[in-house]
């Protein structure tokens, strides 16, 4: 895909969308108060691959993912999943969201959480079934957690809860993975053991979209790149889209010096 610039004055590009993208944003405002989060966004999700989404802090990166899921109400835009309205394409998307959103108190077993991902299988009165169980271990020992399917979900680590959470989306069996920071304060290995899956589902010829933090790992980890500052910045190839140039679009003198030192050798 060429390479994209936002303008803030004059006529866009015209974009070829791709009839079988799994996730295609035209013109998307959020905005919470009187200030947009995310404003007249475009975005073409390329299937089959890894996206990252990319930016500064309060860039609208969550909220663009949010929005997406309709659990953001936008001001004006228009999502299709797979060329349709969500709605009619809910099955086909899994969503993994921040471990900070998420009540770690609830008094709940690891097991009980990745059989919700089988909620449209098992219906709000649903019998849970033996094959159903069996799907649901089969998800956790695909991210390592099979030895924890009857902890309560909050005597966890971070790592732990956030494998807990990706075996959830498995369990859904979708064609779109869409994570909310999913390396986020977790550990080495954990991260090791969650970039394997993603990339496994890759190789099954799910697409992926992750928000992202860590610009040290976006060549390592990711086929395509989304970077936004509230509007889009730039999208495409990792190779192409990934630049001094655009980061420095994005992030302004808002890069840490540490980043801008890892960069320097990821990029050199």
């Amino acid at each position: 895909m060429t390479v994209e610039l936002a303008a803030s004055h004059g006529r866009r590009p015209e974009v070829v969308v791709p009839e079988n993208s799994p996730l295609t944003i035209r013109g998307l405002t959020v905005s919470y108060g009187h200030k947009p989060a995310v404003f007249s966004v475009d975005m073409t999700v390329m299937p089959g691959a890894m996206t990252a989404i990319i930016g500064p802090n309060g860039a609208g990166k969550s909220t663009l993912l949010k929005a997406a899921l309709g659990i953001a109400k936008p001001l004006s835009g228009q999502v299709r999943v797979f060329g349709k309205p969500l709605d009619r394409q809910r099955a086909r998307v899994a969503y993994v969201p921040q471990r900070a959103s998420v009540d770690w108190d609830f008094p709940t077993r690891v097991i009980d959480v990745v059989v919700m991902g089988l909620y449209r299988q098992l219906g709000l009165l649903g019998r849970l079934r033996a094959s159903h169980r069996a799907r649901a271990m089969e998800c956790l020992d695909r991210v390592g957690m099979t030895d924890f399917a009857d902890r309560q979900i909050g005597q966890l680590s971070g790592g732990q809860q956030q494998r807990v959470f990706l075996a959830r989306a498995l369990a859904q069996d979708a064609d779109l993975y869409l994570l909310d920071e999913p390396f986020a304060g977790v550990d080495a290995a954990t991260e090791k053991a969650i970039i394997g899956v993603l990339k496994s589902l890759r190789a099954e010829g799910r697409t992926v979209v992750a928000v992202h933090h860590d610009l040290a790992t976006v060549r390592d980890y990711f086929d395509n790149v989304f970077l936004i500052n509230a509007a889009k910045v730039a999208e495409g190839p990792v190779d192409t889209t990934f630049t001094a140039e655009n980061l420095q679009a994005a992030y302004g003198g808002r890069l840490a010096t540490a980043q801008v030192d890892q960069l320097a050798q990821v990029l050199a």
